[in-house]
């Protein structure tokens, strides 16, 4: 049973609203520190190649012709009696692109939330976690009737514009009928609109993922970073408490299933298993790393142990 209380601030689960999503403004603040930074661990620091006299200590080393002595460990020196030379690395901005998925089959939730809210949540932390660090900020959402877009922009305006694109598009998917519109037309606009050097993030639960998309996904690779996020709920899984008879609907089928049977739960937990072994060999074919979130918990209660479930190929 899901308690009021363990919703997210201004949150109602099934609507989308700029007070729920400018929450996380201040949520950003937590996940920046370095020991709770949560785009650190899954972009890694936005630091160039280039070594030179920066903010952010990289490594100490045995002092070279032509190092900056201001730049010199006298410590190790001392301690070692050779001369070392402290290195900085030199921080580059990453222009950060959302992908979100707000079609049909997102709209579904049985405990707390509706994916697509999960999702519109995390990209919304992300994107202000993205602003904090000065990264400008871009989004594609589709909803399988529209597709939906702002470019990078820096400061607050990225988060806020992308805001204001998640809540129209969720608005409209919310009440309209399952579309046409296709994933791999988001892909291709992503494309279009992805500075080189980018992160990318693409929030879903993915089954709308095909393998045409692959190329498109291949070209994005050569030349920025592609994160996965899949976005599940616990009865996809075939977890419920539930032993009564209930309709379950994905905008385009309903289906009245008796959870009193193991039966049907076998069967969702058995389809969930596959789409994931699919989508696992996608994202290592791919070298993408591959996360997840449930819609079952608030981001606050599960983000300390968001950890790949696929590392892509190495």
């Amino acid at each position: 049973m899901t308690l009021k209380a363990d919703l997210p601030l201004h949150a109602d689960g099934v609507n989308l609203t700029l007070e729920e999503l400018l929450a996380y403004k201040n949520q950003a603040v937590h996940w920046s520190t370095p020991s709770k930074s949560l785009w650190s661990s899954m972009a890694g620091q936005h630091k160039s190649a280039t070594i030179g006299r920066g903010m952010d200590f990289n490594e100490v080393r045995l002092y070279q012709p032509g190092d900056d002595i201001r730049a010199i460990d006298w410590r190790v020196t001392a301690r070692t009696g050779k001369p070392h030379t402290k290195l900085f690395s030199e921080e580059r901005e990453r222009p950060v692109m959302l992908l979100l998925d707000n079609s049909g089959s997102m709209h579904f939730g049985s405990t707390l939330l509706l994916k697509s809210v999960q999702a519109a949540h995390f990209a919304s932390l992300v994107a202000w976690i993205a602003a904090r660090e000065k990264d400008r900020v871009g989004m594609v959402v589709y909803n399988g009737h529209k597709l939906r877009d702002c470019r990078p922009t820096a400061r607050q305006e990225g988060p806020l514009r992308a805001m204001h694109t998640m809540i129209t598009s969720h608005y409209e998917s919310l009440h309209q009928t399952a579309g046409k519109l296709i994933m791999s037309v988001a892909i291709k606009q992503l494309h279009y609109l992805c500075p080189k050097g980018s992160d990318i993030v693409v929030i879903s639960d993915f089954y709308a993922l095909t393998p045409s998309s692959q190329s498109l996904l291949s070209e994005l690779r050569k030349h920025n970073q592609i994160f996965f996020v899949h976005v599940s709920d616990p009865l996809e899984q075939g977890y419920t408490s539930f032993q009564g008879v209930e309709n379950i609907t994905d905008d385009k089928r309903t289906t009245r299933v008796d959870f009193s049977s193991s039966k049907p739960r076998h069967a969702l937990q058995h389809q969930y298993n596959t789409h994931i072994k699919y989508l696992t060999e996608y994202t290592r074919k791919l070298s993408i790393p591959l996360y997840q979130i449930s819609a079952s918990k608030s981001l606050q209660r599960h983000l300390d142990q968001l950890e790949p479930i696929s590392y892509g190929r190495r």
